[in-house]
């Protein structure tokens, strides 16, 4: 099991090199034809967008692990192990209450816009948007992993029974 998460977790890294290297080498195009052959072109904007909108929701929803995000967590962390518990479930729940009650509504939404294209590439924005839904999915189901975690004993970050404060400081 192990092993197939670690393909897995390599393919979504590379499919966000990929993404990142569309932009880059769109964004160097662009460049290049704006001020060196003085002829700027549209589609490279458009490109760049939709490759920034695709490399934020994928890296979100499968490279960036959930303690390298920005976290408030001042009061978090100065609670006792026990409440520090009950506000990782209730925070876990939330997210993943949240997440799972919007799906339906957002890849109707996503469904819907098949009717519209990207004004310059001429992409369907189901297309474009459907990234969203994909990270929605992916969010239910890490905040539904965590959920169960932290009800069987553990802190919601992956350490069982851990006592102490969850920061890389402590």
């Amino acid at each position: 099991m192990r092993a197939a998460l670690g393909w897995l977790q390599r393919r979504a890294d590379n499919v966000a090199v990929g993404l990142l290297t569309a932009m880059f080498l769109s964004f160097v195009l662009q460049i290049f034809f704006r001020y060196v052959l003085n002829h700027p072109l549209g589609w490279t904007l458009e490109a760049c967008l939709i490759t920034w909108l695709w490399v934020v929701f994928w890296g979100s929803a499968f490279l960036v692990d959930d303690r390298d995000h920005v976290k408030f967590d001042i009061l978090y962390l100065s609670a006792r192990p026990g409440l520090r518990r009950i506000l990782a479930l209730l925070s876990a729940l939330a997210i993943l209450v949240g997440f799972a009650a919007s799906f339906p509504a957002t890849v109707d939404y996503i469904t819907f816009m098949k009717i519209e294209k990207s004004s310059t590439l001429g992409i369907r924005l189901d297309y474009v948007f459907s990234v969203y839904a994909i990270f929605a999915a992916a969010i239910v189901v890490r905040y539904a992993a965590r959920t169960v975690r932290i009800l069987r004993g553990g802190d919601g970050d992956g350490r069982a029974g851990h006592a102490q404060g969850v920061g890389p400081y402590e």
